[in-house]
C-alpha cells in the first residue's frame, strides 16, 4: 500500500476520521496512555531508596559477552521480594557501554520458563539477529512440549523459528554514538516479559562523542524510567489473561489500552534519590514504561539556566544542542540531555516529575545537591555532523494508520491500516539505500518503533515538529487526532523487519507489521 502524499483537504479528513474513531478507545483522558493498574500492598515514601546504576556487561574470554535469562528473588520494594525474569537475574539488565565499528556478539542463554527473543532496539542488524518475534529461544525446560504455532498464527508454521536453549546475536555496530537498549519481543508476549524485567540499556559511543567535553564517569547517570504494580506479597501485578504466559495471550478489561502502574522504577528503584554534585551531569534518560508517557520537568526550576540541554535523541547526537523546559517521552523514546546542578545552592533537593502522571506516579525521583565541585564540562554550541533529510529525497510514499478496529479481544484489536499481525505478510518492500516519506495517522496514543529504519520527523498535523522529535530517531509519539509525517532512510541489510506500535499492550494485540528491506 503506497498513497501519495497527503492533500491538505486530505489531511483534515484524516484528522476529523481519527477524532470520530477515538470513540472507541474507551474515553480515555487525553494524555493518558493506558489503564491504571493499583498496587495492593503499602508502598514506600518516595526518594529514600538510592539510586541503584545497573552493572556494566563485560566480554568473556572468547570475546563473547553471555546474558542467562533466569527467575531472581529481588528487593524492589523495601521489605518485601519481588521474583523478576531479568538477564543475568538482573532488573534492569546490565548495561552495554561499547564502541562503535566495533561488532559485538551476545550469547542470550534461556533459563526462564517461557521462551524468548531479544531485540536490540535501534541496532543497525542482520535480520536474522534483530530479536523477531517468532525467532524463539526456548529453554530446555520446555523441550517437546512447547509449540509456537497457536491462535491467530496457526496458519503461519514456517514464520516460526526457535533455537534450543541459546542463541548469539552478532551486532555490527556500525553506526554512530547512541543511547540504544535492549528488550524481548516474544510474539504475543512482549508487554508481560518485558514488564517481568526483560529490558537493558545499551550505550554506543564513538570518538565524535569522545571528542565533546561533556560530563563522564560519575557525572552519567543512566536512568532507566518505568512503572509497575504490585501484589500485596510483593509479586509483580500484572493482568494477563494466562500468567504462565504459554497458553493464551493477552491481557484483562480494560488494560488492552495499555498497562499503567502505580509505582515508578528508576534503574528499578521505586522513587530514588541520587546525591549529586553542584555540577553538570549528563543524564541518559529511557522510557521502558509498557505503555506510560512522560513529560519530565526539574522541580525547583534552576534559578537561572534552562532546567534541561538537549545532547541527543534516540539515534545519537543532535547537530546543535537545545536548551528545554521539559522532556516528553512515549514508549521507548530516549534522551541525553545535560542538568547543570551547579545553578542550585548546596543542600538543595530537586525532584524530576512527571507531569502527565497523578498521584504518586508523579514523582519520578530527586537528586540531592550535597557539595561543591570542581567542573571542567561544558556543552558546545555545535555537537556533531548530522546531515538533514529533506522530503524531494523522498523516492516513494506510503501511509500507515494505527486504529482499535475489527473483531477480537474485548470486541475489537489494535491494527495498522486495518489489518492485524500476519507473519506470512508485509505492509512494504522499500529499497535499501532509499528514503520514504511515510505519513502516520492514529486513534489514540501510538509510538510508533522502525526496525532497521532511522527517520527524521518532517511534520505533525502539516506544522514543524515539537522539539522531542529533533535529531535521528527509531520511535515516534503519534498521539490521538495526529498526522505525523517522517523522512525514513534505510540503511545497513536487507531482509525482513518490523513496524509497529511500541504501547506493548497494543504490540501483543496485533499493532505489528513486516516491511520487507529489498
Amino acid at each position: 500500500m503506497s498513497p501519495a502524499r497527503l492533500s491538505r483537504r486530505g489531511l483534515f479528513g484524516v484528522l476529523a476520521a481519527s477524532a470520530a474513531a477515538t470513540a472507541g478507545c474507551g474515553g480515555l483522558p487525553a494524555e493518558r496512555s493506558g489503564a491504571p493498574l493499583t498496587s495492593r500492598l503499602t508502598l514506600p515514601q518516595p526518594f529514600t531508596v538510592p539510586l541503584p546504576l545497573p552493572r556494566t556487561a563485560r566480554p568473556g574470554a572468547d570475546g563473547t559477552y553471555e546474558l542467562v535469562q533466569r527467575p531472581a528473588q529481588v528487593e524492589i520494594i523495601p521489605g518485601h521480594r519481588t521474583e523478576v525474569w531479568g538477564y543475568d537475574g538482573t532488573f534492569p539488565g546490565p548495561t552495554f557501554d561499547v564502541r562503535a565499528g566495533r561488532p559485538a556478539r551476545v550469547r542470550i542463554v534461556n533459563e526462564l520458563p517461557v521462551p524468548t527473543t531479544t531485540h536490540l532496539h535501534g541496532g543497525v542488524t542482520r535480520p536474522e539477529f534483530d530479536g523477531y518475534p517468532t525467532h524463539l529461544v526456548v529453554p530446555d525446560s520446555l523441550t517437546g512440549r512447547f509449540h509456537p504455532v497457536h491462535g491467530q498464527h496457526a496458519g503461519h508454521g514456517s514464520a516460526w523459528k526457535t533455537s534450543p536453549g541459546r542463541f548469539v546475536h552478532e551486532y555490527p555496530l556500525d553506526q554512530p554514538a547512541a543511547m540504544l537498549w535492549y528488550h524481548d519481543h516474544r510474539m504475543d508476549f512482549t508487554a508481560p516479559q518485558v514488564y517481568r524485567g526483560l529490558a537493558g540499556m545499551f550505550l554506543v559511543r564513538d570518538d565524535v562523542e569522545d571528542a565533546l567535553p561533556l560530563p563522564r564517569g560519575a557525572r552519567e547517570l543512566p536512568l532507566l524510567i518505568c512503572d509497575r504494580a504490585f501484589e500485596s506479597d510483593g509479586a509483580l501485578r500484572y493482568p494477563a489473561v494466562d500468567p504462565t504466559l504459554l497458553g493464551e495471550p493477552g491481557v484483562t478489561g480494560a488494560h488492552h489500552q495499555g498497562v499503567e502502574g502505580d509505582v515508578i522504577l528508576v534503574n528499578g528503584a521505586p522513587w530514588p534519590e541520587a546525591e549529586v554534585a553542584a555540577v553538570r551531569h549528563r543524564l541518559r534518560i529511557l522510557n521502558a514504561s509498557n505503555s506510560r508517557r512522560l513529560d519530565l520537568r526539574l522541580d525547583p526550576p534552576p534559578p537561572t539556566g534552562s532546567p534541561f540541554t538537549q545532547l541527543g535523541s534516540d539515534l545519537g547526537l543532535l547537530a546543535r544542542p537545545q536548551h528545554l523546559d521539559q522532556v516528553v517521552l512515549a514508549s521507548a523514546e530516549r534522551a541525553d540531555v545535560v542538568v547543570d546542578f551547579g545553578a542550585y545552592p548546596v543542600g538543595t533537593r530537586v525532584v524530576l516529575r512527571n507531569h502527565l502522571g497523578a498521584g504518586r506516579a508523579r514523582d519520578v525521583m530527586r537528586f540531592h545537591v550535597t557539595r561543591r565541585e570542581a567542573d571542567d564540562s561544558a556543552v558546545p554550541a555545535v555537537l556533531a555532523d548530522v546531515p538533514t533529510l529533506s522530503a524531494d529525497q523522498a523516492v516513494r510514499s506510503r501511509r500507515f494508520d494505527f486504529r482499535l478496529s475489527g473483531p477480537g479481544p474485548h470486541g475489537k484489536k489494535w491494527m495498522i491500516n486495518g489489518q492485524p499481525f500476519d507473519p506470512g505478510a508485509s505492509l512494504a518492500s522499500p529499497e535499501l539505500g532509499t528514503t520514504e516519506l511515510w505519513t502516520l495517522t492514529s486513534d489514540f496514543h501510538h509510538p510508533v518503533h522502525v526496525h532497521l529504519g532511522h527517520f527524521q520527523v518532517l511534520s505533525r498535523n502539516g506544522r514543524t515538529p515539537r522539539p522531542s522529535d529533533a535529531g535521528w530517531k527509531d520511535t515516534v509519539d503519534v498521539r490521538p487526532y495526529e498526522v505525523v509525517q517522517l523522512l525514513v532512510r534505510f540503511a545497513g541489510f536487507r531482509g525482513r523487519y518490523m513496524l509497529h506500535c511500541h504501547n506493548l499492550e497494543h504490540e501483543d494485540m496485533a499493532m505489528m507489521a513486516n516491511i520487507d528491506v529489498v
